[in-house]
């Protein structure tokens, strides 16, 4: 007997299945919900910059999975009209990043969110704050 899957795990599975660049940047879902996410990549050589450390870009990209995870989570198809990143420590190839989104606030029209990114050795290296507009839609899941 297998057990049904939770809301938000069938509207991350939709989302991610849909989602090249997340799979392109090869994010791992570690835990999926409503209001939170946490997602796991390893930077790879094509993602590093002149400086010889990851684009930031990258980072960047991660937090804006696990916003988008995250805030979907609940149901209701929500999109990011604000974003922000800070990068807190210089990221290289091989460092395993892990994305760790938790809500702040949530109305019927807006989420607040704090993603705070890792490294392997639980370093942060970059701290996100995302907004996001809920459209009212659902997710038919």
């Amino acid at each position: 007997m297998s057990e049904e899957k939770s809301r938000p795990t069938r509207v991350v599975d939709h989302m991610y299945n849909n989602d090249l660049f997340s799979q392109w940047l090869g994010i791992e879902r570690v835990e999926d919900g409503g209001g939170s996410s946490v997602l796991r990549m390893t930077v790879r050589n094509e993602m590093l910059n002149g400086f010889d450390i990851a684009h930031g870009g990258i980072t960047y990209s991660l937090a804006d999975s696990a916003l988008a995870f995250a805030s979907n989570g609940h149901g209701i198809q929500s999109v990011s009209i604000e974003t922000s990143i800070s990068h807190t420590k210089p990221v290289k190839q091989g460092d395993v990043l892990t994305a760790k989104a938790i809500e702040k606030n949530r109305t019927s029209k807006i989420g607040v969110y704090e993603v705070v990114i890792t490294n392997q050795k639980e370093e942060i290296v970059a701290l996100f704050k995302g907004t996001v507009y809920r459209t009212g839609k659902e997710w038919e899941v």
